[in-house]
């Protein structure tokens, strides 16, 4: 079991913008970080190296850690192993980075289209609790916008699950990768950070982020995610991350504060 302030064990499934910026934050922090992606360790050996990480299998990202980060493609969540957990502790906590983003990056997938959580889906498919986390920031706001504690305007994450224990854990290293946690409510509830949505990658403080959350309106936000192409059209040939905040505040129908 993991507690505040201790070194954690904590494997990593898919490095890329998202979960290798994690990992980087992590490693820094000073837990023991395991990175693995789908082709196997040879392909995360050089960042593993390059973040001061262990390069391993998936089956290595999860065994005898405290918390895995799993940040993949929903298709690549299909693909898991089926005893990919087997050997994984009792409370291991699984955070879930993914979004759904049919007819741009991922297949159509019907329960999802039919209402279900993003992350209940990914749940259902693992066979494991997950936590939603890390999700609703945009990767160069992650990797670069991140504060001290108690920094006016520090920008927020959303954390959605059921289990309070490894909510609580999430929100720790949302707060050590350098901003404030935001409680999201249960799982069920996590369609309130999903893509498109008031809480979606507009770099809010906590504040103005409890805000958008509460203003999400149940399935206004995949009417605007399918428009994306459209929406995408809007912005300069080279878009700044200023250009693509200043689009998410302006179609995610944000809150007032804004």
């Amino acid at each position: 079991m993991a507690y505040e302030g201790e070194t954690m064990e904590i494997g990593v499934i898919g490095v890329g913008a998202i979960g290798g910026t994690i990992a980087r934050k992590l490693s820094a922090n000073g837990h023991s970080v395991r990175v693995a992606n789908s082709r196997g360790p040879g392909a995360v050996k050089d960042f593993a190296g390059e973040i001061g990480a262990a390069a391993v299998d998936v089956y290595g990202a999860v065994k005898g850690a405290d918390v895995l980060i799993l940040s993949i493609p929903f298709p690549a969540v299909e693909k898991l192993p089926a005893d990919l957990f087997d050997a994984a502790s009792s409370d291991l906590v699984i955070i879930d980075t993914g979004n759904y983003y049919p007819d741009m990056r991922d297949p159509r997938i019907a329960e999802i289209d039919a209402g279900i959580p993003e992350s209940v889906w990914v749940s259902k498919q693992i066979g494991r609790p997950v936590i939603k986390a890390y999700n609703n920031i945009l990767a160069p706001s992650l990797a670069e916008l991140g504060q001290p504690e108690g920094s006016p305007g520090r920008l927020a994450v959303a954390v959605a699950g059921d289990d309070t224990r490894a909510k609580q854990i999430t929100m720790q290293l949302v707060n050590e990768t350098g901003f404030d946690p935001v409680d999201g409510g249960t799982l069920d509830q996590s369609w309130r950070q999903q893509p498109s949505t008031p809480s979606y990658c507009c770099d809010y403080d906590a504040e103005t982020m409890r805000e958008a959350l509460a203003a999400a309106v149940k399935g206004e936000a995949e009417k605007i995610r399918d428009n994306w192409k459209e929406i995408f059209g809007k912005l300069p040939a080279n878009p700044t991350h200023a250009d693509m905040i200043a689009l998410n505040r302006s179609v995610n129908t944000p809150p007032s504060k804004s």
